[in-house]
């Protein structure tokens, strides 16, 4: 039942996890506000960022997200990020606060994908 396959998809799942835990909670606990204060979202304008719920909050920073890893795209919730942030070069982002964004929406989309692969292969029975 147990398969490489199988095995390297929920290693890739876990890592995904811990990865995606480890960066969120250093994004949202120790530097969400020296990131809000360095990419400055719109949305920043009208409340604080501790004043809208978390999942709006998580909105902003896949925004930033977007914005870091896709300048150029102007495809979908990428293009709406890169309009609303058209103000910030992500070359000049520091490493310090790209790497918590980066490996909270990084972990949480690779793991999607890693927990789809593995539940196809559980059903598959692979």
């Amino acid at each position: 039942m147990h398969t490489p396959a199988m095995s390297m998809a929920f290693s890739l799942f876990v890592l995904c996890f811990i990865t995606c835990a480890i960066s969120g909670i250093v994004l949202f606990f120790f530097k969400a506000r020296q990131i809000n204060e360095t990419l400055k979202h719109p949305y920043l304008q009208h409340r604080p960022f501790s004043g809208y719920p978390l999942s709006i909050q998580a909105a902003i920073m896949l925004d930033y997200f977007f914005r870091i890893l896709f300048p150029r795209s102007r495809f979908w919730l990428i293009g709406n990020a890169n309009t609303l942030l058209a103000h910030v070069d992500p070359k000049k982002v520091p490493l310090s606060l790209k790497w918590p964004v980066v490996g909270f929406w990084g972990g949480c989309w690779l793991g999607i994908v890693a927990m789809i692969v593995l539940w196809a292969l559980i059903f598959l029975g692979a």
